[in-house]
């Protein structure tokens, strides 16, 4: 291999090309996803970052784009075509994927839908289908695809069976099996019973009278039902969907992994209004299509919801805003919730004033770096009473 410049980037210009040790051949994962586009006459296909519920944060599970690209950073979408493979991304990462990427990916540096767009329309041909997963994918997002798509000659093609997932077969990670747990009721402020009905109250006093809530985001069933669960690195949440309506309540979830006293919980009001009804994870959609036969209307916040489950209800039967009534809800705290914030404020505190001397002491002496110094005050906060872990990995930094 021949010396690169930068020698911890990538250089696809030299014959052989230069590859840093921390690049992922993705050769064999192209021509897989190749072969089945081929099979499902697609020409393009669309993989994002994110995962069913919009989450910010992601599963080992749902990191389709770094299995395919080789690229770990938290923000970026890839096309794929026959000839031709490229990666969008914003500045964060620029650097870092050109020391992951290896040469079969053009690295684009914008996040703008335009740019992917105007890339699509020259590489596929008119006639062309452009496919994506349309249950990992905003209905904004969507909707801008489609609208830059309108009139080019080429069909925006939703596919429910997600491509990535059918070549990354039995490799791709098993679904979380630990316990969903029940947050103590000193932690909450009011049961889940009351929050659901001040949601119901809510859907009876709109204009609109809906007839059910579909949440969709992640950190809403945990706050509605005060569960929580550890699938997420840093996030206290669960893969989950609710329906709650009027006189019945459907959660989505793998019943099994809910402990005992969050069973228990669920159904100490069965059977009635306020029982849970515990549904497989997968049968969401199906359940959605058969609710919405009926004479219903549907509030959901589009934020949260993928198009995917915001086709499957009629446009007559939606009741659309930026954010639930459950997310509302949740964004303005109680008396008990406020007194718990900035308790655990004060606590971590502590622990950012214990590093700050710490690193007085051990910097002059040339004893720490960014990695020893990120464990060290993770180790502080650990250290403090009901501490679940940090809320994102620690940005550290210096020079």
């Amino acid at each position: 291999q021949v010396s690169s410049a930068r020698n911890d980037i990538r250089d696809c210009s030299t014959d052989p090309p230069y590859l840093p040790s921390t690049v992922t051949n993705t050769t064999a994962q192209l021509a897989a996803l190749r072969h089945t586009m081929q099979a499902h006459r697609v020409h393009a296909y669309i993989v994002p970052s994110t995962d069913a519920h919009m989450s910010e944060y992601i599963s080992k599970r749902d990191a389709r784009l770094g299995w395919l690209t080789g690229f770990t950073g938290s923000a970026g979408t890839s096309t794929v075509t026959q000839d031709r493979a490229a990666l969008w991304t914003d500045s964060r990462y620029w650097i870092q994927a050109e020391r992951e990427l290896d040469c079969n990916w053009e690295l684009q540096r914008t996040t703008s839908i335009e740019s992917i767009v105007m890339w699509i329309l020259e590489v596929v041909p008119v006639g062309g289908n452009i496919s994506l997963d349309p249950f990992l994918f905003s209905i904004a997002t969507w909707n801008s695809y489609s609208q830059a798509l309108h009139g080019s000659g080429r069909t925006l093609l939703p596919l429910e069976t997600n491509l990535v997932d059918q070549v990354w077969g039995d490799q791709r990670p098993p679904p979380s099996s630990s316990e969903i747990y029940i947050l103590p009721a000193a932690f909450t402020g009011s049961s889940w019973q009351e929050k659901v009905a001040g949601i119901r109250q809510q859907m009876e006093q709109h204009v609109r009278r809906p007839t059910a809530v579909l949440l969709s985001g992640l950190e809403e069933t945990a706050w509605l039902f005060n569960l929580r669960g550890d699938d997420i690195p840093y996030n206290p949440v669960f893969y989950s969907y609710t329906l709650l309506t009027n006189t019945s309540i459907s959660l989505f979830v793998d019943g099994s992994r809910l402990s005992v006293a969050a069973q228990e919980s669920l159904h100490s009001h069965c059977p009635g209004p306020l029982c849970v009804e515990l549904q497989e994870y997968g049968q969401v959609s199906a359940h959605l299509r058969h609710y919405t036969q009926g004479t219903v209307t549907v509030w959901l916040g589009t934020e949260y919801t993928t198009y995917g489950l915001y086709s499957i209800i009629p446009q007559e039967k939606l009741l659309e805003e930026s954010y639930s009534p459950v997310m509302k809800a949740k964004a303005v705290k109680n008396a008990r919730e406020q007194e718990l914030l900035r308790a655990a404020h004060v606590r971590d505190a502590v622990a950012v004033i214990q590093y700050l001397l710490w690193l007085e002491k051990t910097v002059p002496q040339g004893q720490v770096n960014e990695f020893s110094g990120a464990q060290h005050i993770d180790a502080l906060r650990w250290a403090q009473e009901h501490s679940h872990g940090p809320s994102f990995q620690s940005i550290s930094a210096s020079g």
